[in-house]
């Protein structure tokens, strides 16, 4: 029996038992804004049966339990065979299966299916990260291997399956198939036109043979991978010009397993769950995808489809934080009352909220846009996939910590779940080209394709008239865009403020009054601090947490 001092009181119950997709008022709206209404109810049933899941105590300890217990790399087995496999904990596994199952790699052959597994994306998000990466990747490889339509005809199937299969066998005899990409090298960086990794002609037509290395190679333990390689010239170097797409499976139809030597696994700061490898390539087959020199060309597609789950990861951890901080706030009591009633925490908790709801919204603004497929809606992703990449990337990590912060010490205690969303609250800021690429690829946009910029100011002016302080920030990006003098050196101004507007836009237009007020005012309209807590006390903050509060 305990004693009397250890009785525990003030203390907010375990947020388990809910449904993490259902209690997100502004993801149910986004989906419902987006998707064709003859889909509405297979959709609700689908994502509101994951977001139970989510929910759920028995995922979350299957979550701890692979960050616990992180993977390992066998590179021999017992007998002293090669054999370059890596272990995962039984719970990844189980997490991974259930998010192949959700259908989380499959938008691409069905009605609505960005927006879907988008909203399914940011739900999965807040369980555990870790098993995010395989599943983007799997998903953003598909365009990819489009431009090759046998290649297509070949994986696409297994790819946009749900059924998971862990095992490493020739992919012909799995019925699903997971994917990694390999683009970084150590001289290179992001700058992968740097890449040394050298691909031999062999005499098969479209086959290679590749001599290389990859610093950072996604999901090690997929049955294919994407990488980039310089085709060679006759007497067998590399050529300048010749920059090419390959795939590389993992084991060879006659069932050997393809050269494909993992040097080590990156000791990471969070992502802890999941693996990330440095890989020598020494005699490896692959299989050209799209022309010769046209590799980045053939990969764009399934960076921007990466580039946008960076987005969606990041507004699914912010909800994540922004739920615990909330839900903790509405149970505890301090001064005299509930914390959530107190003026200065309303005011940090509406601010998280603001900034958690515009990444969501902007997030499946841009699937919806996906989905749409049209050349308006192509040339908007153009500009606003960097845009958003690089602002809601940049913004999670303060907002993740500042909500471990409305938890105060019991948030900087790993059963609190806080520390885990801290570490991983950097990494889709750095994952697929960091801030200064994001940034510069947006400068590249307004350069090359006015017709982007063109989508991007028709989008935005759908809101305009509607509040005043959004018009006078158009208007102020307009005139920045006037003189593009010395503009390297302020891409990351402009690209933030093509973010802010987009999200004003899209508040105006679709949230609550009260959400769209308070975010016009602190975002666009200069009055907000730079710390979180620090909008005006005049707004109806009262409102802005409610709406934010998970539902039960």
């Amino acid at each position: 029996m305990a004693g009397s001092t250890h009785t525990v009181t003030n203390q907010p119950p375990p947020l388990v038992g809910h449904d993490v997709y259902g209690g997100d008022r502004a993801l149910v709206e986004a989906v419902e804004r987006h998707l064709d209404p003859a889909l509405l109810d297979e959709a609700r049933a689908e994502l509101s049966a994951l977001g139970r899941a989510a929910g759920s105590a028995q995922l979350h300890e299957w979550a701890e339990q692979a960050d616990q217990n992180p993977p390992r790399l066998r590179t021999h087995d017992r007998y002293g065979h090669r054999v370059d496999e890596v272990d995962f904990h039984p719970a990844w596994h189980r997490l991974l299966g259930k998010g192949v199952g959700a259908g989380l790699t499959a938008a691409w052959g069905r009605p609505g299916g960005h927006v879907r597994r988008a909203a399914a994306f940011l739900v999965w998000t807040q369980v555990d990260a870790g098993t995010c990466c395989p599943l983007s990747m799997t998903h953003a490889a598909v365009p990819a291997l489009r431009t090759d339509p046998a290649l297509a005809a070949e994986w696409e199937p297994r790819l946009t399956s749900t059924l998971y299969e862990r095992e490493l066998r020739p992919a012909r005899l799995k019925a699903g198939a997971l994917f990694g990409m390999g683009m970084t090298e150590k001289q290179g960086g992001s700058d992968v036109r740097a890449n040394a990794t050298v691909a031999r002609p062999l005499t098969e037509d479209g086959t290679y043979e590749l001599t290389g290395h990859k610093w950072f190679c996604s999901a090690p333990m997929s049955d294919g991978f994407l990488v980039l390689a310089r085709a060679a010239d006759a007497a067998g170097a590399a050529r300048e010009d010749a920059l090419t797409c390959f795939l590389v499976p993992r084991v060879l139809e006659d069932g050997t397993r393809n050269p494909f030597r993992i040097q080590r696994l990156k000791d990471k700061l969070g992502n802890r769950s999941n693996a990330s490898a440095e890989v020598e390539f020494d005699g490896t087959w692959a299989r050209r995808v799209g022309e010769e020199g046209r590799g980045v060309r053939t990969i764009i597609d399934m960076v921007a489809a990466t580039r946008l789950d960076c987005a969606l990861g990041s507004a699914g951890l912010m909800r994540q934080a922004v739920t615990q901080a909330v839900h903790h706030c509405v149970h505890r009591e301090a001064f005299g009352g509930k914390l959530v009633d107190k003026p200065l925490m309303r005011n940090v908790l509406a601010d998280l909220a603001l900034e958690s709801e515009a990444a969501t919204t902007l997030a499946l603004r841009l699937a919806a846009a996906c989905d749409d497929g049209g050349e308006q809606e192509r040339a908007l992703l153009r500009i606003a996939v960097p845009a958003a990449k690089y602002w809601v990337t940049k913004r999670c990590a303060p907002v993740v910590v500042e909500a471990a912060e409305c938890l105060g010490g019991n948030g900087y205690v790993e059963e609190s779940g806080l520390p885990r969303l801290v570490r991983e609250s950097p990494l889709n800021s750095v994952w697929e080209g960091a801030g200064n690429v994001q940034a510069l690829d947006l400068l590249r946009a307004l350069r090359r394709e006015p017709q982007a910029l063109n989508a991007f100011l028709e989008e935005v002016g759908r809101a305009r008239g509607a509040d005043h302080r959004l018009d006078a920030a158009i208007k102020d990006l307009l005139t920045d865009l006037a003189d593009l003098s010395g503009v390297e050196a302020r891409a990351r101004r402009l690209a933030e403020r093509f973010a802010l507007v987009l999200q004003g836009s899209l508040l105006v237009r679709f949230a609550p009054p009260q959400v769209a007020d308070a975010f016009c005012a602190a975002r666009l309209g200069g009055d907000g601090g730079a710390a979180f807590g620090t909008l005006p006390a005049t707004l109806d903050l009262a409102a802005v947490v409610q709406r934010a509060r998970p539902l039960a």
